[in-house]
């Protein structure tokens, strides 16, 4: 027997497995493939205080070894979430679940998570900073730790709840944004978010998304997200979410090696909505094949 479990600021969790903010709505059309209460838990869509239609299509462009995407926070806004999809999320979905919170301002991203934090079945928040600070230039707040450091001293200073900082890649230095975001009083940090990328239509001559450039993300950014999982993990003090380009349970090991102490499950979802289960359910087996009798016990072991 074998121990998946591991405990992410007070939150116990069966299995690391959660699949990503973004790839899994608020958990309403998984629930139709399978029984999604075998997940550790899951982050739902990015919420922003107002309803938000997102970005004009074309807005996904498939790669070789992943997707590019330019949804652009399509949301139904705070009230909805907390009137509607909460409610119905209670009926299908048993355990906490993880907050993904987005803004376009400081203020935002406070009256989000002041709301979201006095739900019940919230367990975790997530805030999401690479949106574009609209005071700024349009420059993401998870490029600068001090922007970054902002936000989370704003968010902390109205929750209750653990809330983890979701960092942006797109940066020359991770570990400096991560620490700024410890610092001022982070619960812990999950990363990577997409990176960002292109692609052009050579026979229209013109870029495949309406936006230009996305997000990409899926299996080709699984070293880069080690990478800076890794960094991060061995810079700060607090727990680190991991994510980006998981597609088996292998990975979620590697990931848990890097400094992981849970591990999302992003564009996976996407290509097949059974991935996560999937996931749960071979990593008992690769547990057993590594030798490995406790999961928590290989968190940051390299």
């Amino acid at each position: 027997m074998v121990d998946t479990s591991v405990e992410l600021c007070g939150l116990r969790l069966d299995n690391p497995v959660v699949p990503a903010s973004g790839t899994f709505g608020y958990g309403n059309e998984f629930r139709e493939f399978y029984d999604i209460n075998v997940l550790g838990s899951f982050s739902f869509k990015g919420t922003t205080r107002e309803p938000r239609f997102g970005n004009p299509t074309p807005r996904i462009a498939e790669c070789e070894a992943g997707m590019i995407n330019a949804v652009g926070l399509q949301n139904p806004g705070i009230d909805a979430v907390i009137r509607e999809e909460l409610p119905r999320l209670k009926t299908f979905f048993r355990k906490p679940v993880i907050a993904n919170i987005s803004g376009f301002s400081v203020e935002e991203y406070a009256y989000c998570c002041e709301r979201i934090d006095k739900q019940e079945q919230v367990g975790l928040i997530e805030v999401n900073v690479s949106c574009p600070n609209v005071r700024h230039g349009g420059m993401s707040f998870g490029t600068c730790p001090d922007a970054a450091a902002e936000v989370t001293r704003a968010v902390k200073a109205v929750t209750t709840k653990p809330v983890f900082i979701k960092l942006s890649p797109n940066v020359t230095d991770i570990v400096s944004i991560a620490r700024a975001c410890e610092e001022a009083g982070a619960d812990g940090i999950c990363l990577i978010n997409t990176l960002l990328g292109m692609r052009i239509d050579i026979a229209r001559r013109r870029p495949v998304i309406a936006n230009t450039m996305g997000g990409f993300s899926g299996a080709a950014v699984f070293p880069v997200a080690v990478r800076m999982v890794y960094q991060v993990a061995k810079a700060c003090r607090i727990p680190v979410m991991g994510c980006g380009g998981v597609t088996t349970a292998r990975d979620v090991i590697e990931m848990m090696m890097a400094g992981a102490t849970a591990v999302q499950v992003g564009a996976a979802n996407l290509v097949n909505p059974y991935a996560s289960k999937e996931i749960v359910e071979a990593l008992p087996g690769e547990m057993e094949r590594l030798g490995i009798e406790k999961l928590s016990d290989i968190i940051g072991i390299v």
